[in-house]
């Protein structure tokens, strides 16, 4: 049995999500305030019950608020004309948090899933059940709602009868506002969460992302009890671990979560009471530190005993005890796991040694003077470890009075673990953490009790170590999409886009293994050619633009041949994305036939010109955008340079383009030069820092090239020419980082360009409101937000 998928509804900021699951470990990635918080808590709230998760008001979707509202004025309007309320759950569910839950369970697995099974001739599968929070009695509800309606009036009312009140106080809110205030107050106590049975005949596929969940109807009874706690065991790690000395006490590991437990040594003594301490459940193997404990129990009571004897006859000299009075002794109790109760329970061991190499006697230093990383990793290893054992009943746990009642699921939640690790250890311990919950003879490989580890992250480390495929993105949209008033979040199952082993998705995986997997987690894309613009680039960027700085704006480097293949990533992730690249013009040689040969057909690249039938050879420029050939086509006024994925997210391109030189400067009238690369189009930038730019290699030629000639197309031919000769262009970046007019450094225009194109839209983006129509047969648009 595992779970499948979930599909959370009107919870946060998310609105309609479904929410796929690994086999094995699941990451949950995408940038800040995404979403991937409210599915952890979402999890939380519904499997792990009332009891450790209550729902609090701002659980529910912000623009379900006002419909809540409309409930309650409803019922006031009855009651004030005497009408019949709406008490049907219909009219609620609309509104509250809901989350579907989709196991699949093997035939075998019928005894544990029976109250789910749909039809009696039911032999495997899908079986789902919805976790709703909705009134535990609407009649109860209601009455209280107008109660407290009517006992706010009352007040106001004798309030206004006083002559100074509406001058003193001016008008008085008092709760409850509406139903939505009633429920900020009261939601704990009225609403509670109830489950029913879902067909599976009845499941549909997500539409763009957004969870499309089956209606039920009144006539669906609810389930008896919990259901899910039966069948899945669930474990927490939260983002909140308090390390640094804060004081904690640890929750039992075996059910929700250990959620104060910030000292290896409190976990440790939580471990040894539930599996290990031998005064519970004794066993044959226990007898011998049962014995050793009595003993030193006995020797201690008689020392005590005598050093207290003194005391004790003094006491008696005034009178007490008397004949009939119980005569005070002294015993104690010794219990191993007090020995675990105090600071330096657990220490680290460190070896000293001297110059001549004699190894000193070990240093052993409390859990305090360790790393807050090295803490954090032993903490989280050993609370997995804790929750394994007490899913399987290690130890003394064997004989608890559940001991028999097995789960056949265990699903552990851990968020944010890389905080205090450094990149190293958090790749440790990702590789690590399911291995660590499978570590049992009765687990391993088998499929008789499952295990699923679902995990939140910022962190590109741990993203760069699972498989690609178990990554589920969480993707922002602004208020407006699919007439929602609210930002709200969808998520993006990335298993198709790298399921299919093609070359596109072979290139892109590998491509990600060897960078950084920054992109996850950014809120815009740079796509750039080479090494010199990854260099460069972020000067200008800090120096001009500063939205963009300010962004999470990831910078990669990849050649023009191949930045296409990552369009496919790109359009599901929603990204924001500038393509920076280069013209790349080339000309056609035709040879004539031969007796011996036939025509032959040639491509070498060529300076940049109009009217000379040239091509680009740049695949990102001809298969994506502005999909175009043609030099002369790509170099004309008004080419398209912008393509609109959707209504969150376009993609911009950013190639040479002509530009006007004055050169020399004194000259009255500017010429145009042709870029070819990146390179040159920034030497044609700054001429006069480059005629004097010390240095060797391309930038020599440079130099050489502009102070030889003032004509700009014979500086141009000068630049082709340097480029085409084995040119350093990291070397070139170097020297041009290192000049002494480095600071005033223009950019060059495609590139200023498209980082004013890039700022506009963080800016809009930041606005969070949907300010570009849909395309036809879309969404309506909005400039104006949907109510």
């Amino acid at each position: 049995m595992i779970i499948s998928h979930l599909e959370i509804a009107n919870f946060r900021k998310l609105l309609s999500v479904r929410v796929d699951l690994a086999q094995q470990t699941t990451l949950l990635v995408g940038a800040n305030n995404s979403g991937k918080t409210s599915a952890m808590l979402a999890m939380r709230r519904f499997l792990l019950g009332r009891r450790q998760h209550q729902f609090q008001p701002h659980d529910i979707t912000l623009c379900h608020w006002s419909g809540i509202a409309k409930i309650g004025a409803d019922w006031l309007a009855a009651a004030a004309n005497g009408g019949v309320p709406d008490l049907s759950l219909d009219a609620w569910t609309p509104f509250l948090p809901a989350m579907d839950i989709w196991l699949t369970v093997e035939p075998s697995e019928l005894h544990h899933v029976n109250k789910l099974v749909p039809v009696l001739d039911w032999t495997g599968g899908l079986l789902g059940v919805r976790m709703r929070l909705e009134p535990s009695d609407p009649d109860d509800l209601h009455k209280a709602f107008i109660q407290a309606v009517a006992d706010a009036k009352a007040i106001k009312d004798a309030g206004a009868a006083r002559e100074d009140t509406a001058a003193t106080t001016g008008e008085l809110t008092l709760w409850p506002v509406d139903l939505m205030d009633f429920l900020s107050r009261k939601l704990t106590t009225q609403l509670v969460v109830c489950a029913y049975p879902l067909d599976p005949n009845k499941l549909v596929a997500p539409e763009r992302s957004v969870a499309k969940p089956q209606v039920l109807t009144e006539t669906v009874p609810a389930l008896e009890g919990d259901p899910i706690s039966s069948l899945i065991r669930v474990n927490e790690i939260s983002a909140h671990r308090g390390f640094g000395g804060n004081a904690g006490s640890a929750d039992d590991e075996g059910r929700g979560a250990m959620r104060s437990s910030t000292r290896l040594s409190e976990q440790l003594r939580a471990y040894y009471q539930k599996h290990l301490d031998p005064s519970e459940f004794p066993e044959p193997q226990d007898i011998d530190a049962l014995r050793a404990i009595e003993a030193a129990q006995h020797a201690f009571d008689a020392r005590l005993t005598h050093s207290f004897d003194a005391a004790f006859k003094e006491v008696q000299g005034l009178g007490y005890p008397g004949v009939t009075d119980p005569k005070p002794r002294i015993a104690t109790r010794i219990r191993p796991v007090d020995g675990l109760d105090h600071q330096s329970s657990i220490t680290f061991e460190v070896d000293v040694v001297k110059s001549d190499g004699v190894v000193e006697p070990i240093v052993r230093l409390p859990e305090d003077n360790n790393g807050l990383g090295y803490q954090n990793l032993i903490s989280m290893i050993f609370r997995l470890m804790a929750f394994r054992d007490a899913w399987m009943r290690v130890g003394k746990a064997a004989h608890a009075a559940d001991a028999s009642e097995f789960e056949p699921l265990q699903l552990v939640l851990v968020e944010e673990p890389e905080a205090h690790l450094h990149a190293q250890v958090q790749q440790v311990f990702i590789k690590k953490a399911y291995g660590v919950l499978r570590a049992h003879p009765d687990l391993g490989s088998s499929n008789v009790l499952r295990t699923q580890l679902v995990v939140s992250t910022h962190s590109s480390h741990l993203a760069h170590e699972i498989d690609y495929a178990s990554l589920r993105y969480f993707r922002r949209q602004p208020a407006g999409i699919n007439e929602v008033s609210v930002p709200v979040s969808v998520v993006v199952n990335l298993t198709k886009t790298f399921g299919e082993a093609d070359e596109t998705s072979r290139f892109v995986t590998r491509y990600l293994r060897a960078q950084h997997a920054d992109l996850f987690f950014a809120d815009a894309l740079i796509l750039v050619e080479g090494t010199a613009e990854k260099m460069l680039l972020p000067h200008f960027i800090r120096r001009d633009f500063p939205r963009v700085d300010e962004g999470y704006v990831t910078v990669l480097e990849v050649g023009g041949s191949h930045a296409h293949r990552l369009r496919p990533l790109i359009d599901q992730l929603g990204l924001i994305t500038l393509l920076i690249t280069d013209l790349d013009a080339q000309e056609k040689t035709v040879t004539a036939a031969t007796d011996t040969a036939p025509a032959k057909t040639t491509y070498h690249a060529a300076q940049p010109r109009l009217g000379a039938d040239l091509t680009t050879n740049n695949d990102t420029l001809k298969t994506w955008l502005p999909a175009k050939s043609s030099l002369d086509e790509l170099l004309a006024d008004g080419i398209t340079k912008t393509l609109r994925g959707d209504e969150t997210h376009e993609v911009h391109v950013a190639y040479q383009m002509p530009v006007q030189v004055t050169w020399p400067v004194e000259s009255p009238t500017p010429q145009t030069a042709f870029p070819y690369t990146f390179e040159d189009a920034l030497a044609f930038a700054n001429l006069a820092i480059f005629e004097s730019l010390k240095g060797s290699g391309l930038v020599a030629r440079f130099r050489e090239a502009i102070g030889a000639s003032s004509d700009v197309a014979t500086i141009g031919k000068a630049f082709f020419d340097a480029l085409r000769n084995k040119a350093d262009k990291g070397s070139f970046a170097l020297n041009v980082m290192q000049a002494d007019q480095f600071e005033t450094l223009a950019a060059p225009n495609y590139i200023a360009e498209g980082l004013v194109w890039l700022e506009a839209q963080l800016k809009g983006k930041q606005i969070e409101i949907l300010t570009v129509a849909p395309a036809s047969g879309e969404a309506p648009a909005s400039g104006e937000v949907q109510a």
